[in-house]
């Protein structure tokens, strides 16, 4: 009898195995990449480039790709600019670096060493959630390769991050063994029904656009990305608490952005930071929540044109 139920057992988990290998491999046919690739650091960083002019490059936050801000990189473009969006490293069609501790400042880094060989000299960063950590790293590392920010409900902050004392889904995911066990068996059977609570979540009180619920569904509950996301929430306060006692000395132009509507804590981050760079500016978005690029596309190039006539203005005084 035991030895039945040690076969019945094995039997079920390789096929709740199979059937998320099966699930994995559709997302993937289902969302090819649809931009170029660079290399740097023997890591391949996947990105979308579009338009001419001055450039400008998106991050997205802690869920999906580069594609979040498809709605604005049109309207950028339409306004004649150069747009680029890259899959962070592990999310989308990007890889990670492994068997080091990927944080915001190494993926700085990458973005840096991505951004010249690309060729693009002084772009403006738009970093949305919990890309404004990462913009800042940037600013920090490079301030003099950098025309401007724009920050949209972002996390900068340790205190009232949501891991900021640690995330039990998170240490579970990133347990050797069983971390790998859960991510192949469980993710795509159980993972559907806690993406869209999340989703719900985030999105709230505005609603949920039904094609960013499907890529969700698709491509954040794939192992590596979502891995990768549990990477980069333990990673945050850390990175937080080492960088932002230094937020004061960034001289780069700065627009903040923030939906008076939103629930997280990044509102009160983003209200924080106005008041510690020395050059920086708010945008408050009336009834806006947190996902700015998805449900206000036309908002975020409203506050990149102010940034740059604000960086226009002061190249004038300045000569």
């Amino acid at each position: 009898m035991v030895i039945l139920y040690v076969i019945t057992g094995c039997l079920a988990v390789a096929g709740l195995y199979l059937y998320n290998q099966y699930k994995f491999m559709q997302a993937e046919k289902a969302y090819l990449p649809t931009g170029r690739y660079v290399t740097v650091e023997g890591i391949r960083l996947h990105y979308i480039d579009r338009g001419e002019g001055r450039p400008i490059i998106f991050l997205h936050g802690g869920v999906l790709t580069g594609n979040d801000f498809d709605q604005a990189m049109d309207l950028a473009v339409s306004q004649g600019y150069r747009v680029l969006s890259f899959d962070r490293p592990g999310y989308g069609h990007s890889e990670r670096p492994r068997g080091v501790k990927v944080t915001p400042l190494t993926q700085a880094k990458l973005l840096h060493e991505a951004i010249k060989a690309i060729g693009i000299e002084r772009p403006i960063l738009v970093g949305h959630s919990w890309s404004g950590i990462l913009v800042l790293s940037y600013a920090l590392q490079y301030p003099d390769d950098l025309s401007g920010m724009v920050i949209l409900g972002g996390g900068m902050y340790k205190e009232g991050y949501p891991a900021e004392k640690g995330d039990p889904l998170s240490r579970i995911v990133l347990t050797p063994f069983l971390g790998s066990f859960v991510l192949n068996t469980l993710l795509a059977t159980l993972g559907p029904l806690m993406a869209k609570h999340i989703l719900k979540l985030t999105f709230a009180p505005e609603s949920v656009p039904a094609d960013y619920q499907q890529a969700t569904l698709a491509l954040w509950l794939r192992p590596s990305q979502f891995k990768a996301n549990r990477q980069d929430v333990m990673a945050f306060a850390p990175t937080a608490e080492q960088i932002s006692k230094d937020y004061g000395t960034i001289m780069t132009p700065a627009v903040i952005v923030v939906g008076t509507s939103d629930p997280f804590p990044t509102k009160e981050h983003s209200y924080r930071l106005v008041n510690e760079l020395p050059h920086a500016q708010l945008i408050e978005l009336p009834d806006a929540a947190h996902m700015i690029p998805q449900n206000h596309p036309q908002a975020v190039v409203d506050a990149v044109e102010k940034l740059i006539r604000e960086i226009d203005v002061n190249c004038i005084f300045c000569r």
